[in-house]
């Protein structure tokens, strides 16, 4: 159990032997109709399950905590520190490699810039050069505001198709990643120095385009990427996009696995 920066207490599950990944996602069996749900919209429900599994069976030691999850059910204003903050604490190791997805990625190089605790670091989803944060402040703002209107009930939403989700979530939960964004405006990406393995990694068509009632707004993660590719690969990073992949896509284990264990077993002194 994690005593987080507010106070609630996080459980953490440890698998295997070796040397330790943080994994703050989920890895339990993801049940239906949940399932069918997650499948529909491209991603594999059982991510996690199966990355831990992965991994274990590689000779490492999973640290696994679904961190998402607490803070929809214990919401708290987020900042770039508090989360990072959250992060350290889950892990009892004194040092761990980190992988996240998507705004726990962006989580990651937060971490990252806050410890000498870390050992590797893979983000997917979310470049480390050109972040769209001001995209996401903008997006996470609509969220908010939706939240705040309450639709009166769920509508019919079209899997892939952003603009069809309704936000029915209480304001408490959206109003965590407004903080967490905003936390984020004047955060210098080039000012950041790590010499520890690191890889980024997103699908070649990521690229999330929402329609008016989010203000049209685009959120160019794959196109980000891309335009910074060559100043990634000058400043140490392993830099990957897979053809034909989208955001949800780009998240299924079978991609993702190889990528870690290509990054995490590249650091000599995990096998210690």
């Amino acid at each position: 159990m994690a005593r987080l920066h507010d106070g609630t207490e996080l459980p953490v599950t440890v698998l295997g032997d070796g040397p330790a990944v943080l994994l703050p996602i989920s890895i339990a069996v993801t049940e239906e109709p949940r399932a069918s749900e997650m499948r529909a919209w491209g991603a594999e429900p059982d991510t996690g399950h199966q990355l831990a599994t992965g991994l274990v069976a590689a000779g490492f030691r999973v640290v696994a905590a679904d961190y998402e999850a607490h803070r929809a059910s214990h919401p708290a204003p987020l900042t770039a520190a508090t989360v990072a903050s959250d992060l350290l604490a889950l892990v009892e190791d004194s040092r761990f490699a980190y992988y996240g997805y998507s705004w726990l990625a962006l989580a990651g190089l937060q971490l990252a810039i806050r410890t000498d605790r870390l050992t590797a670091l893979v983000m997917g989803g979310y470049p480390p050069l050109g972040g769209p944060y001001a995209e996401m402040l903008a997006v996470t703002r609509a969220a908010h505001r939706m939240a705040v209107e309450k639709p009166a009930a769920p509508a019919s939403v079209t899997p892939g198709d952003w603009d069809s989700v309704e936000v029915t979530v209480p304001p408490s939960q959206t109003a965590q990643y407004v903080s967490l964004y905003e936390s984020l405006a004047s955060f210098d990406e080039r000012a950041v120095s790590l010499s520890i393995p690191r890889t980024a990694f997103a699908g070649a068509e990521d690229n999330i385009q929402y329609g008016p009632k989010w203000g049209d707004l685009r959120v160019p993660i794959a196109d980000r990427l891309a335009e910074n590719k060559a100043e990634l690969a000058s400043r140490g990073w392993d830099v990957r996009l897979i053809p034909g992949v989208d955001h949800m896509a780009g998240m299924r284990p079978e991609l993702v696995l190889p990528i870690l264990l290509d990054n995490f077993s590249a650091l000599a002194d995990l096998r210690k």
